[in-house]
């Protein structure tokens, strides 16, 4: 590990100004994903601005929003009771991302931009676009099981690995940024990058902004919301494909509308649009969320190892949808 500095910020502005003042700095939350990072020499930043003094109130509003501070812990917000009442999507995808001793460490500004990776990221002999531009990508011809089936490009196929990013992305979160520029806010959903050519440039932050809390609009009937994981172990574990979703059902039997967003397929938190667009009008059906899981997954396209995910992304979709429409959030 190469030597670095510290320094911890008193808020927002000092963390950006900080790091403002190193060419490699890198903002320290729980560190469970860049401590671990800079163990295997992956990253190596010569400053560190620990942001664990970022506020960490969770806001239950009166409007049904929730304003929850970056540096709130994954535990808090998963066990916090308007969280859990508002959104268990959310609760759920938390719960089913780390064990307890992670989900304490780990903050949801941290969270939300871990690095997306895969076995191959990790392992300096193998060629990783990610790691080194312009190297080339292992996992094409590699063991990919894991990897991606929608938006992967020929420079990179990892997933995204956060369950809480998919719930947030389903339940139209938007993250506050503090930056040299001042503060603005951006959807989650276009907080993330697909790979394209440039799969090392994973978000669309400005050099050294920093999330300060992320904000969740009232959204009624997303208190019926559900988060399904499928994984190869129960434990701790990578999602093979999950989903986030929520229903509303009208008293004729139609969907009046849905949200529905997916993990373990690409390089980012996936939001279904078009399986969400498909839904909304029709009955709800196993016929119609099988057409929208259809139309949704027209696009994938499996590797060597995971063309199954396909498949099971589909089933898991439809499964998720049915369960909701029959008043089962399991």
């Amino acid at each position: 590990m190469r030597a670095f500095s510290y320094a911890r910020a008193e808020d927002a502005s000092a963390a950006v100004r900080l790091a403002g003042a190193s060419a490699r700095a890198r903002y320290l939350g729980g560190g469970t994903n860049l401590v671990d990072l800079m163990r295997e020499t992956v990253e190596q930043p010569d400053a560190l601005v620990d942001v664990t003094a970022l506020p960490a109130a969770i806001e239950a509003r009166s409007d049904g929003s929730i304003l929850i501070g970056a540096g709130a812990s994954n535990t808090a917000v998963a066990a916090d009771l308007a969280v859990r009442t508002r959104f268990p999507a959310l609760a759920r995808a938390i719960l089913a991302g780390a064990s307890g001793q992670i989900r304490n460490m780990a903050t949801v500004g941290g969270n939300i931009l871990q690095r997306t990776r895969c076995t191959y990221f990790y392992d300096d002999a193998s060629r990783c676009n990610k790691r080194a531009p312009g190297a080339g990508c292992d996992a094409i011809d590699g063991f990919n099981r894991i990897h991606a089936i929608l938006g992967a490009s020929p420079a990179c196929v990892a997933t995204h690995p956060s369950d809480m990013c998919v719930a947030l992305a389903a339940l139209d979160a938007t993250v506050h940024l503090q930056g040299h520029g001042g503060s603005r806010t951006m959807r989650l959903v276009d907080l993330h990058r697909l790979p394209g050519g440039r799969p090392h440039v994973e978000t669309e932050l400005q050099r050294d902004e920093l999330i300060t809390a992320v904000e969740l609009p009232a959204l009624p009937f997303a208190a019926g919301s559900t988060y399904r994981k499928v994984r190869d172990r129960a434990s701790y574990a990578f999602a093979l494909v999950s989903v986030a979703a929520a229903l509303d059902v009208g008293p004729d039997g139609t969907v009046r509308d849905v949200r529905l967003a997916l993990g373990g397929v690409a390089h980012k938190p996936w939001r279904a649009s078009i399986a969400e667009a498909a839904l909304r009008g029709r009955p709800a059906t196993a016929d119609s969320f099988r057409d929208a899981a259809d139309a949704e997954l027209a696009d994938a396209a499996g590797l060597r190892h995971n063309a199954f995910k396909i498949d099971l992304a589909r089933r898991t979709v439809a499964a998720t949808l049915e369960g909701l429409a029959g008043g089962d959030r399991t």
